[in-house]
């Protein structure tokens, strides 16, 4: 499994900024075949943290993954790591 495959991109809006000071999560544009547990795995290999939980959602611009790191991660860390600032 190539995690760069299944992650292709984070999603950044305004609302997703507020995901991330919120509930701890980032949103990522996601391969349309991938599931809940290779997106979980995906994301845990390319960023080196533990995922909570993952909610999906299809919409006009791709597959969203909405990806819940565990509280001794920080997802503003992790997006700082990939650019999203």
């Amino acid at each position: 499994m190539d995690p760069y495959k299944i992650v292709l991109h984070p999603y950044v809006t305004e609302k997703t900024m507020n995901l991330m000071e919120e509930n701890n999560a980032l949103e990522f544009i996601v391969r349309k075949t991938a599931n809940k547990h290779t997106i979980k795995r995906a994301v845990e290999m390319l960023f080196d943290v533990e995922v909570e939980r993952v909610n999906t959602k299809i919409a006009k611009t791709g597959k969203h993954a909405i990806v819940r790191f565990k509280p001794e991660y920080d997802a503003e860390d992790i997006g700082m790591r990939i650019g999203v600032f």
